[in-house]
């Protein structure tokens, strides 16, 4: 269906080329739009005109016409003037709107398959039958990415997207939930992981800049043919769960770029409960006192070296190596030692993880 908004605006910019007064009703006589103020006087011939088998009429010095969708009276427009010439103008408006409803139908269909695509609703036949059907093509490489918008059903930023990629025919914008844009996008043969990141980028500013909403955009991964864009799609949920756990600095989080989250994620909690039990002997890291933690995160920020770690927190060499043999003495965990390290950094992404799942328990 056309929104009002849309129907207010053709009627106003062909009343403004055609200077001839025009307005839409609904089937059931409810003024939609329109650039005349008062229709109360034509309530009775509206009334008329819709029970009558005519498809246009001249009643009281002004013209008729019904628009249809599928042999169904959609709307009513009525256009001011008796002449031959506002007669032909009022053909025209009508097939202008009449044009919009078919537009928007198929837009709506295929909004409808897309939706049904990504949820994995259809039968490998019908995914294949109905893109056939709605000239959508099977064979071209598409990403999908997540938009999730602070606010739930933030209007703005779906109109911002769907005008950000309106001249691309063979990108697709949708929602499947409150919160989440859908855009499924068609990849070009030359673009690479950056030209996505980039893509991603576009939009964060777009939406940051022209619709006020904060965002987090994940990224699946580029799928050959239409059957697997769920598989996008799913990669592109995970990816922001993930990111939300582990990446929550970063507001374009990419499913390639993952690294060994995405494993923890997928591990069942009573293994994690036995990791961290076996590894700390029941204590958490999260329990270390705030200075044990900085130097933690500064040494493996920069790759597990003494030197630049001491240099970046402003200590004495010997004061870091202090409080790395303390941690040795707590944990059992060397952390100049790699095999150590990687063990210590696991354990503390698995403790995340752990946390991010009490939460939605709650």
């Amino acid at each position: 269906m056309i929104t009002n908004k849309i129907l207010q605006s053709t009627v106003e910019g062909i009343a403004a080329i055609s200077h001839v007064e025009l307005c839409v009703f609904d089937s059931d006589g409810k003024l939609l739009a329109g650039t005349i103020d008062d229709t109360t006087e034509y309530e009775a011939a509206i009334e008329n005109f819709a029970d009558s088998q005519a498809e246009n009429q001249e009643i009281s010095g002004c013209q008729f016409f019904k628009i249809n969708e599928d042999n169904k009276m959609e709307y009513i427009m009525l256009v001011k003037g008796d002449s031959n010439d506002v007669y032909v103008i009022g053909k025209m408006a009508a097939f202008q709107i009449q044009s919009l409803l078919v537009a928007y139908k198929e837009r709506f269909d295929k909004d409808n398959f897309i939706k049904n695509l990504l949820l994995d609703n259809l039968l490998l036949v019908d995914i294949y039958n109905r893109a056939k059907k709605l000239h959508i093509e099977t064979d071209t490489k598409r990403v999908v990415y997540i938009v999730e918008t602070k606010h739930e059903k933030d209007s703005n930023a779906l109109e911002t997207l769907r005008t950000l990629f309106s001249t691309k025919s063979k990108d697709f914008i949708t929602a499947v939930d409150e919160k989440n844009i859908i855009i499924v996008r068609e990849v070009r043969p030359t673009e690479t992981q950056d030209d996505l990141i980039n893509t991603a980028k576009t939009v964060l500013d777009m939406l940051n800049t022209e619709a006020m909403s904060m965002v987090h955009i994940a990224i699946g991964t580029v799928v050959n043919e239409i059957k697997e864009v769920s598989k996008s799609y799913k990669e592109a949920k995970m990816a922001l769960d993930v990111g939300k756990i582990f990446y929550s600095e970063k507001n374009i989080v990419a499913y390639n770029a993952l690294g060994i989250g995405r494993l923890i994620y997928q591990l069942p909690m009573p293994l994690c409960k036995m990791f961290i039990k076996e590894i700390f002997s029941g204590k958490s890291p999260d329990e270390f006192d705030e200075e044990s933690l900085a130097t933690i995160n500064k040494f493996f920020e920069n790759s597990l070296n003494v030197s630049e770690t001491s240099r970046q927190l402003y200590i004495h060499r010997n004061t870091l190596v202090y409080r790395l043999d303390k941690l040795q003495k707590t944990t059992g965990l060397d952390l100049r030692i790699f095999e150590d390290a990687i063990t210590f950094k696991i354990a503390m992404m698995v403790v995340k993880y752990m946390k991010y799942m009490e939460t939605l328990d709650y």
